[in-house]
């Protein structure tokens, strides 16, 4: 089979959300994939250079050990942190997407686990020091965007720390396409939800061409 470009996993995303299934295109692509890893545009088969970056200056001690990955797709950033010593569950709504980080990782020390952000596990309400989301949040329509942020503020335990990457735009600017860059009022939902933001980072990636982003870290009061 043909690799799916960006288009093509853009247009599967969006006739899904026109159906009234905005996260049922995740698995869809996972499966057409049929395990050539280049047909998923995301799946860099490496760490998340923006979470990578971060980790450079940031004391690995200060993040506690209950780490959650969202989104985790391929393994890549869970297998980096598990591989600091923390103990990190990963998700993903894809069963595939998880069936084949277990088969990538067969020895990992990482429990990935098959969920969805709208509608995580019960235990997991504040159960996480340290909680890292990246790309998951622009991949869903403004309608949901609001709920997945409250129910990722709620992953995180008393004193923890959520680190989230994503695309970014100014709210006068256009709203784009999928993934939609978030503005920085979707993330004082965050605030809204009762975290307290502790960084800021709007900035332009290495990517070719450039993308802007957020990088934002935000914590529970204890």
């Amino acid at each position: 089979m043909a690799e799916p470009d960006r288009a093509v996993a853009r247009q599967m995303a969006l006739d899904a959300i026109a159906r009234g299934d905005a996260t049922g295109w995740f698995e869809a692509l996972y499966q057409s994939a049929a395990g050539q890893t280049g047909a998923i545009p995301w799946a860099d088969l490496a760490v998340n250079p923006n979470l990578a970056d971060w980790l450079v200056v940031r004391p690995l001690a200060s993040l506690g050990k209950r780490t959650l990955v969202v989104g985790c797709g391929l393994g890549d950033d869970a297998e980096h942190l598990a591989a600091l010593a923390l103990h990190v569950t990963a998700f993903d709504i894809s069963a595939t997407a998880i069936a084949w980080c277990r088969q990538r990782f067969p020895d990992s020390a990482v429990n990935y686990r098959v969920a969805d952000l709208l509608d995580p596990p019960f235990e997991w309400q504040a159960e996480f020091d340290f909680i890292f989301e990246a790309y998951t949040l622009q991949a869903l329509p403004p309608e949901l965007r609001a709920r997945a942020i409250v129910k990722l503020a709620g992953l995180l335990a008393p004193g923890g720390l959520l680190l989230v990457v994503a695309r970014a735009r100014q709210a006068d600017e256009p709203v784009g396409t999928l993934p939609w860059p978030l503005t920085r009022e979707d993330l004082a939902g965050l605030n809204g939800a009762g975290l307290e933001t502790q960084s800021l980072e709007e900035y332009f990636d290495l990517e070719d061409p450039p993308v802007r982003r957020f990088r934002a870290t935000y914590r529970r009061p204890q």
